[in-house]
């Protein structure tokens, strides 16, 4: 005789699964074509380009995201392996933390992803007022 107990955590007959997908948001050199953007390949696919609230800041050679309500421009990437975060905050280092933000996509669909803030200091740091580290010196 078969048993009618479902699994624990399994969906409801008729029901589907939802499946939590993670999202990262890249606004610097994390971006096609920029240095560091190696360190999604493999692990993560493009979605689209979009925008997030906050500022940009050039420091040095590298961008840095901070608060405010300026729009700062990116690429939002679906994570397909879950190694790549962990990755990604090694390299990040420790003047960013990672944190959930609200992303708008240029056509008008929206998600959450994860971006990294940068928490260090910015005596040095430039405004970049377009909020777009590709195009900032143009």
């Amino acid at each position: 005789m078969a048993s009618s107990k479902r699994s624990p955590g399994s969906p409801k007959p008729g029901r589907t699964r939802r499946v939590r997908q993670d999202f990262l948001f890249a606004y610097g050199t994390l971006m096609r074509g920029l240095e560091r953007h190696r360190a999604l390949a493999g692990g993560a696919t493009l979605v689209g380009e979009g925008t997030v609230r906050g500022r940009l800041l050039a420091l040095r050679s590298y961008p840095g995201l901070v608060e405010g309500a300026e729009r700062v421009r990116g690429e939002l990437y679906r994570i397909d392996d879950a190694q790549l975060l962990p990755a990604v905050d090694r390299e990040e280092g420790y003047n960013f933390v990672r944190s959930r933000a609200a992303v708008t996509l240029n056509d008008g669909r929206r998600a959450r992803a994860w971006i990294y803030r940068y928490r260090g200091p910015r005596e040095r740091a430039v405004l970049i007022p377009e909020g777009d580290w590709r195009n900032r010196w143009q």
